[in-house]
């Protein structure tokens, strides 16, 4: 059985990928496209190559943060640049909750494709493409790799399975909503998401930089 900190990194990942996958991006806008085209399962499967282009970051980043997480130094400094980062991400999601692709009421008119390969690539390409998801990889990633690491391969996994689990739930809700030719979520709930997301990076991000100060000493 998972002690309570991997299931405590499963948590902090889940929350802080769903923050991202909210967020207004190439990986959403691809994903609606291909939900009109496909239907739901456009979005398990751009997720699908979203979460492949992750994995190979996160096996690299495991292996060089291996090495940085025996210099204090390099330590403190990932935990301040990553809190700080995250600091800035919360107080965006706060200023502007409204910020962001909804779909619109109306009718289906996905055509059922059913070759799955096209959009798990496209998913892999839209997330390379977006130099956003890069700069988070650098800041964040690197900050959750360091304290998933002191779990070792269990922290890893727990924080690698939280953060695209909420790429698949949320891509998957967004193609359900435009396969029913519903609107799946209102405006205020929405919000109210934005907000709880952006509130909890703050917190998160002050946890970041005070754990980097705190190797200072």
């Amino acid at each position: 059985m998972p002690d309570i900190p991997a299931l405590a990194i499963f948590g902090t990942s889940f929350l802080v990928g769903l923050s991202g996958a909210l967020s207004p991006g190439p990986v959403l806008a691809y994903n609606i496209r291909e939900s009109v085209r496909r239907g739901f399962m456009a979005g398990p499967l751009v997720s699908a190559g979203h979460a492949l282009v992750e994995l190979v970051v996160v096996v690299l980043l495991a292996m060089g943060v291996a090495r940085l997480a025996e210099n204090s130094l390099a330590v403190a400094l990932i935990g301040v640049i990553g809190g700080a980062f995250l600091l800035w991400m919360g107080y965006g999601m706060l200023q502007k909750p409204e910020q962001g692709v909804l779909p619109a009421e109306g009718e289906s008119h996905h055509r059922g494709h059913s070759n799955p390969l096209p959009p798990i690539l496209g998913g892999m390409g839209v997330t390379l493409s977006n130099p956003f998801w890069a700069l988070w990889w650098i800041l964040v990633g690197a900050a959750f790799m360091t304290e998933s690491l002191e779990h070792g391969v269990l922290g890893i996994a727990a924080f690698y399975l939280g953060h695209i689990l909420a790429d698949f739930l949320w891509n998957s809700t967004v193609s359900a909503g435009l396969a029913s030719g519903r609107r799946f979520i209102r405006p205020r709930l929405y919000r109210a998401i934005i907000q709880a997301c952006g509130t909890f990076l703050l917190f998160l991000g002050l946890y970041f930089a005070a754990t980097g100060i705190a190797h200072l000493g």
